[in-house]
C-alpha cells in the first residue's frame, strides 16, 4: 500500500521537529547520569535525526526508585479508583489520536515504515489497543470460593508492582502500547526501555503521559542499549516483572538474569519461523496475496512473518510464478514519499545479516527467482527476494531472516506437512489455506503455534491473546490473558462463626 492508496491519509508532516530526547523519570526530563548521548538514524538516508540521552544502570536505578515510590501503599496511584485509571488510559489514547500525524511521521522517519502503514495500521492499532486496556481497568475481578469449613474465601487480582518493559524496533509504538496498556490497567508502575534504534515515538508518548495526568513515577522511559540499560532492568533486585519482545537469543539472557537476581516474573514474545501451508483446494488469489503480505509486510521485519511457505505440489509452479510477479511490483525508496511501497531495513547490522542469509540460499542450492541483493547506494534497502526449491535443512528455511526474503517449499501429504511445519524450535504463528473444513481444523489443532490463521494471515487485534509456544516465548500479550499477566492472584480465607451454603 502506498501513501496515496487511501483517501483518509494526510501527507506526512513536512517539518518534523524532535522535541523530546531526554530520559523520562518521575514525569520530568533528565540528562543521563553518565553524560553520554547516542545518535538516532533515519534508515532510509543513513542520516542522524538527533542525539538522545543514553541511559544505563544508574538511570535505571533512579527510575526504579521513582516507580517504587509511586507504587507505595497510600500513594495517589495505589489509592486511585480503577475507573479513574481507565479514564487516564482513555485520555492518553485521545492524545495519541490528536498527535497521530506527528507520531506517524516520526515512526516513518525513525523506523523506516511506510508512512501509510504507520498512520493507518500502527497508530490505529495503538489507539484501539489503549482503549481496550482502558476498558479492563475496572473489570479485573476475583471470585468467592466455597471452601471447606467455616470460612469465607475469596480471591483478589492485585498489581505485581514495578514492571520493566523492553521494546523492539520493528513496531516501536504498537509494542510500547501492548506493554504499557495492560500494566497500567492493572495498577502497576513501569520502566520502559525503547530499542536504541527507535526511541523517538516512546519519548513523545512520555510527554503525553504527563499531559494526560498520570501521577509522577507511574511511567518512566529510559532510552539506551540492551547490554547496559536492558541488562540493568533484567537483573534489578527491585523490579518485580520484566516483559520483553525481541529475539530468542536476548530472551534467554533476560530469563537467565531474572533467575539469577530475584526470580522476577517474566513474559517473553520472541522470534519465529512461522509455517504457512497452502493446499491445492485453497482460493489461490487470496492465498498468494496473504502469503505475500505475511512475509513482505514492513520489509519482512515481523516476528510472525510467513517465512516457511509450504505449497502443495500440484499448484507449486503456478504459486511460485505468481508470487514472483507480485514481489516484482515493489517501488523502493524513502517511506515518507507517496508511491513508495517498500522502505529500508532498520540498520546496517540487520541489512548485512539479511544479505548473508540470501547468499547462503544461493550457495545451498535454492533457486533465486528474483531480487537477491541490496538496492541503491544509500539507505539499508534489500531487493524483494523470492527463493523456490527450498528444502528444510537450508539456513534460509531454519533461521529467522527478518527481511524481504520469501522461501517457497513443496509438500505432498497432510501428515508430511504437519511434521515439517512443527520441526522447528519456534512456535509463534502459522497459516493454513484450504476450503476443506476438516483439513483446517485438523491442521490448526496439530500446529504448535500460539496463533493459527485460517484463510488469512497476520490479523491481530487487541482483544485476542498473542504469544508463542516453545522458544517463541512465555505468556501472552493483550486480550484477557494478556491483562492477567500483569496481576498476582491472592487467596484470602477468613474464619467466620458459621457459614451459609
Amino acid at each position: 500500500m502506498s501513501s496515496q492508496a487511501h483517501p483518509d491519509i494526510p501527507a506526512p508532516l513536512a517539518n518534523l521537529k524532535i522535541q523530546h530526547t531526554k530520559i523520562f523519570i518521575n514525569n520530568e526530563w533528565h540528562n543521563s547520569v553518565s553524560g553520554k548521548k547516542f545518535p538516532v538514524l533515519n534508515p532510509a538516508t543513513e542520516e542522524v535525526i538527533c542525539h538522545v540521552e543514553e541511559g544505563d544502570k544508574a538511570d535505571v536505578d533512579k527510575a526504579v526508585k521513582a516507580a517504587r515510590q509511586a507504587f507505595q501503599i497510600g500513594s495517589p496511584w495505589r489509592t486511585m479508583d480503577a475507573s479513574e485509571r481507565g479514564r487516564l488510559l482513555n485520555k492518553l489514547a485521545d492524545l495519541i489520536e490528536r498527535d497521530r500525524l506527528l507520531l506517524a511521521t516520526m515512526e516513518s522517519c525513525n523506523a523506516g515504515k511506510l508512512f501509510s502503514h504507520a498512520y493507518l495500521m500502527d497508530l490505529g492499532g495503538c489507539i484501539k489497543g489503549l482503549k481496550y486496556c482502558a476498558g479492563w481497568a475496572d473489570k479485573i475481578h476475583g471470585q468467592t470460593i466455597p471452601s471447606d469449613g467455616d470460612l469465607f474465601t475469596f480471591t483478589r487480582r492485585e498489581p505485581i508492582g514495578v514492571c520493566g518493559q523492553i521494546i523492539p524496533w520493528n513496531f516501536p509504538l504498537v509494542m510500547l502500547i501492548w506493554k504499557l496498556g495492560p500494566a497500567l490497567s492493572c495498577g502497576n508502575t513501569v520502566i520502559i526501555k525503547p530499542a536504541e534504534q527507535t526511541p523517538l515515538t516512546a519519548l513523545h508518548v512520555a510527554s503525553l503521559v504527563v499531559e494526560a495526568g498520570f501521577p509522577p513515577g507511574v511511567v518512566n522511559i529510559i532510552p539506551g542499549y540492551g547490554p547496559t540499560a536492558g541488562a540493568a532492568i533484567s537483573s534489578h533486585m527491585d523490579i518485580d516483572k520484566v516483559a520483553f519482545t525481541g529475539s530468542t537469543q536476548v530472551g534467554k539472557l533476560i530469563k537467565e538474569a531474572a533467575g539469577k537476581s530475584n526470580l522476577k516474573r517474566v513474559t517473553l514474545e520472541l522470534g519465529g519461523k512461522s509455517p504457512c501451508i497452502v493446499f491445492a483446494d485453497a482460493d489461490l488469489d487470496s492465498a498468494i496475496e496473504f502469503a505475500h503480505q505475511g512475509l513482505f509486510y514492513h520489509q519482512g521485519q515481523c516476528c510472525v512473518a510467513a517465512s516457511r511457505l509450504f505449497v502443495e505440489e500440484s499448484i507449486y509452479d503456478e504459486f511460485v510464478r505468481r508470487s514472483v510477479e507480485r514481489a516484482k511490483k515493489y517501488v523502493l525508496g524513502n517511506p515518507l514519499n507517496s508511491g513508495i511501497t517498500q522502505g529500508p531495513q532498520i540498520d546496517k547490522e540487520q541489512h548485512d545479516k539479511i544479505l548473508d542469509l540470501i547468499e547462503s540460499g544461493k550457495k545451498e542450492g535454492a533457486k533465486l527467482e528474483c531480487g537477491g541483493g541490496r538496492w541503491g547506494n544509500k539507505g539499508y534497502f534489500v531487493q524483494p527476494t523470492v527463493f523456490s526449491n527450498v528444502t528444510d535443512e537450508m539456513r534460509i528455511a531454519k533461521e529467522e531472516i527478518f527481511g524481504p526474503v520469501q522461501q517457497i517449499m513443496k509438500f505432498k501429504s497432510l501428515d508430511d506437512v504437519i511434521k515439517r511445519a512443527n520441526n522447528t524450535t519456534y512456535g509463534l504463528a502459522a497459516g493454513v489455506f484450504t476450503k476443506d473444513l476438516d483439513k483446517a481444523i485438523t491442521i490448526s489443532s496439530a500446529l504448535q503455534a500460539g496463533v493459527v490463521w485460517v484463510n488469512c494471515y497476520m490479523v491481530l487485534s487487541a482483544q485476542c491473546p498473542f504469544g508463542g509456544f516453545k522458544m517463541s516465548g512465555n505468556g501472552r500479550e493483550m486480550g484477557e490473558h494478556g491483562i492477567y499477566e500483569y496481576t498476582e492472584l491472592k487467596t484470602v480465607a477468613m474464619k467466620i462463626s458459621q457459614k451459609n451454603s
